[in-house]
């Protein structure tokens, strides 16, 4: 028996690291729980398209949206630990972890970190309706119609849902959170003057700006924005100490051999190291980001605290 049992871990010692050499033998499936057209979407198809030319096989893009990202991301808690289906996720998912209390599975328990992707500003706009020209003068408005005004998110506990919440609080301002299904929708819905007010990610509204689609107001970074330098941060034009960014990265099912953890948080880092991705990015507004699975864990640790508080602080809630 004894000896049995030597001869399995034995064995297992050896299967593994060699699981990890000879992975990928199949395609790899990254579960985005957004809808198309949102950074997520974007970088994951950015991403998935260079791990392929670099692994030698396909990483698929399957797009799984709603209920604030759950969905996706159940459906990757719940798949086999092999490698072979991935979590693109962002700080929405931090922010859930205090926002929905019955979500059937926990982020930390169910899934493990792999590696950041990226990150980038948000950029408060409004439709050119919209009788504000600057954040103070939003702010004014906003404080002279209590409720009357409204801003899009992609759905509840996504980064531009508690960017909105962060700010009416920093702001003393009451205005109308209308969530949407994903950014595309909130984004089109801002553009043709149904909504009146979007935080959105730089590298998403860059293009709608400007077209003159909508109006710039500022962004919310604690520098100006490298795309958007004659718009100021959100800090500077009124709202002193205000900071939110949205973030993306790669989680994968609980269970996932370290060595295969290691190996792709490493060919990821390769990516978002080549000049090439780096220098698009940078057109783009968004920063590549580089941590070990560890570090990366630690940095959702901190994040979800973080945002656990501004909940609290903010009163934002479900809707």
């Amino acid at each position: 028996m004894q000896r049995r049992t030597l001869l399995g871990l034995t064995v297992a010692a050896l299967v593994a690291p060699a699981r990890a050499e000879t992975w990928p033998d199949k395609p790899v499936k990254i579960v985005v729980p957004f809808g198309p057209g949102g950074p997520a979407d974007v970088y994951a198809r950015i991403l998935g398209q260079a791990l392929t030319e670099s692994l030698g096989q396909q990483f698929i893009i399957d797009n799984k949206p709603g209920a604030g990202a759950i969905i996706g991301t159940e459906v990757v808690a719940k798949s086999p630990p092999d490698g072979y289906t991935l979590l693109m996720m962002s700080n929405t998912h931090t922010t859930n972890e205090t926002l929905f209390a019955h979500k059937p599975y926990q982020l930390m328990r169910d899934l493990v970190p792999v590696s950041p992707v990226n990150s980038s500003d948000l950029v408060m706009v409004v439709h050119p309706s919209v009788p504000a020209r600057t954040l103070q003068e939003f702010i004014a408005l906003a404080k002279a119609q209590p409720g009357k005004l409204s801003y899009a998110s992609s759905g509840p506990g996504t980064p531009y849902h508690m960017a909105g919440e962060l700010f009416k609080a920093m702001s003393g301002t009451d205005i109308l959170h209308v969530p949407h299904k994903s950014s595309g929708e909130a984004r089109n819905d801002v553009m043709g003057g149904h909504v009146q007010m979007m935080l959105d990610a730089v590298t998403t509204m860059k293009g709608p700006i400007e077209a003159r689609e909508v109006r710039a107001l500022a962004t919310t970074g604690l520098k100006r924005s490298t795309i958007l330098p004659d718009v100021p941060t959100v800090s500077e034009a009124g709202v002193p100490g205000y900071e939110a960014t949205i973030w993306l990265g790669i989680m994968a099912p609980k269970g996932t051999p370290p060595e295969l953890v290691d190996r792709l948080n490493k060919e990821i880092a390769k990516v978002v190291a080549t000049p090439k991705i780096r220098d698009a990015w940078a057109q783009q507004g968004a920063v590549p980001m580089t941590m070990s699975p560890a570090a990366f864990g630690e940095f959702l640790q901190k994040d979800i605290a973080k945002w656990a508080e501004v909940i609290k602080v903010s009163g934002a809630t479900i809707q």
